[in-house]
């Protein structure tokens, strides 16, 4: 367990990641914090259900394609701003391959690091997510999120280099279940 854990969190937790359901939006274009519509938030929900230690409270990021799954997985669900989407700044709505090429290279050779104009950089990302985590403190939660916010949390906790991030990937209605602390 990384060493940020135990110096800002004094407790053990199970946290579910859950990543929304996808999106409706056109394939190849970029986005974060677009706040898109998900597909099939009931039918996701109710597997969820099944799969998840009933009563527990959840999290989720403010965009629409979380808050709608979370609010059928609880009926008060606690929007967060630190579990949203990483902010793509001018980049979002653009189609992948019309954002500048000089600017995918910049990202390209800095992962973690790079923010897009006006946006935010991975390691931004991951820092507002471990901060949330950190501020956590429940034993067992359910987290609606992104893939972003998910795949920073991971490489966080195991230690993975920036070059090795995505790596990581989640389905669309996938859970992800976390011992931490233990």
């Amino acid at each position: 367990m990384p060493t940020w854990f135990h110096e800002r969190c004094c407790h053990a937790m199970i946290l579910h990641l859950i990543r929304h359901p996808q999106p409706v939006v056109e394939a190849g274009i970029c986005y974060g914090r677009l706040d898109l519509a998900a597909e099939n938030a009931a039918e996701v929900a109710a597997r969820l259900r099944a799969e998840l230690p009933p009563g527990l409270p959840v999290w989720s990021s403010p965009l629409r394609r979380c808050r709608e799954l979370a609010g059928l997985l609880h009926p008060q669900p606690i929007l967060d701003e630190r579990l949203a989407e990483m902010d793509f700044g001018a980049w979002e709505g653009l189609a992948w391959d019309a954002i500048p090429r000089t600017e995918l290279d910049a990202w390209a050779a800095d992962v973690a690091g790079y923010a897009p104009p006006g946006g935010e950089s991975p390691r931004q990302l991951q820092q507002r997510a471990l901060a949330f985590v950190a501020d956590l403190r429940e034993p067992e939660a359910v987290i609606v999120t992104h893939a972003g916010v998910i795949r920073v949390l991971l490489a966080a906790w195991q230690g993975l280099p920036a070059s090795r991030w995505t790596e990581l990937s989640f389905a669309y209605g996938s859970c992800t279940r976390l011992v931490l602390g233990s």
